[in-house]
């Protein structure tokens, strides 16, 4: 865990690819250093535009088995473990690019996206980090 008054990111991308869990999809998860300030931002690379989804609370549309976001039409599912591992490692700043609607499930745990972030290794960035 990073304990720092600074903002950070990740050092290096980290990628993921599995079946999803709800879909049945296969999927692929790329996580890349956001800039200062911009919070964990999922991209559906799979849709014209790539629309960009914030994951805010605002943008939260389903909780029933997962976390949906949904942003015009864009939706991103289960998105909960992901997002975990990215907050218990103190990684405030995130662009996730997914080529599918849903994020793959791995192991059904935060765990292999907590070890494929560490491995990424994380940055501290010239920006005060933000508390909610």
């Amino acid at each position: 865990m990073i304990s720092s008054d600074r903002q950070h990111t990740l050092a290096a991308e980290a990628t993921f690819e599995g079946i999803c869990l709800h879909t049945g999809e296969q999927a692929q998860l790329r996580i890349l250093p956001g800039e200062a300030n911009s919070g964990y931002v999922f991209v559906r690379t799979d849709l014209e535009g790539a629309p960009e989804i914030p994951t805010h609370v605002s943008n939260v549309s389903e909780t029933r088995r997962g976390t949906t976001l949904k942003s015009g039409e864009a939706t991103i599912h289960t998105t909960e473990h992901v997002l975990a591992a990215l907050y218990a490692l103190g990684i405030d700043n995130a662009r996730l690019e997914l080529d599918g609607p849903e994020v793959p499930i791995l192991d059904g745990s935060a765990l292999p996206f907590m070890e494929g972030l560490e491995s990424a290794g994380s940055t501290a960035l010239d920006a005060p980090r933000r508390f909610f």
